[in-house]
């Protein structure tokens, strides 16, 4: 079963969960041992598949750390935290934890897109 650890020890993602605001972007920061990644990415396909069907869900994008790493990062857009919490939420999802490996390590964390006049767009 996947651990969790918080990437902000000032803002707890419980307290996150919490909020009301939208569009937003949730960042998963997941660590695996390597003899453990199949089993990773067979989890994490799972649950992306899941979170596909939810509504709110608008698209996710899962990165690998380069050189060996076993570092993964995953990119989700939801239109809500509302949407993203109700689908966390689930018992389908939370059953589904206890397929990730002993040695995963999750740090999720939802933030919301910036406008830096002049470097990126709102």
């Amino acid at each position: 079963m996947v651990q969790f650890r918080e990437l902000d020890d000032r803002v707890p993602f419980a307290r996150q969960l919490g909020e009301s605001v939208g569009p937003i972007v949730f960042f998963n920061t997941f660590h695996v041992a390597p003899e453990e990644v199949d089993a990773f990415m067979d989890a994490w396909r799972l649950d992306g598949e899941f979170m596909q069907r939810q509504p709110g869900y608008v698209s996710t994008q899962l990165h690998r750390g380069i050189a060996g790493s076993t570092t993964f990062i995953n990119v989700a857009v939801w239109e809500s935290v509302e949407a993203m919490r109700a689908a966390v939420s689930s018992p389908e999802f939370q059953n589904s934890l206890s397929n990730y490996p002993a040695s995963s390590t999750a740090a999720p964390h939802i933030f919301t897109k910036l406008a830096v006049e002049g470097i990126c767009g709102d």
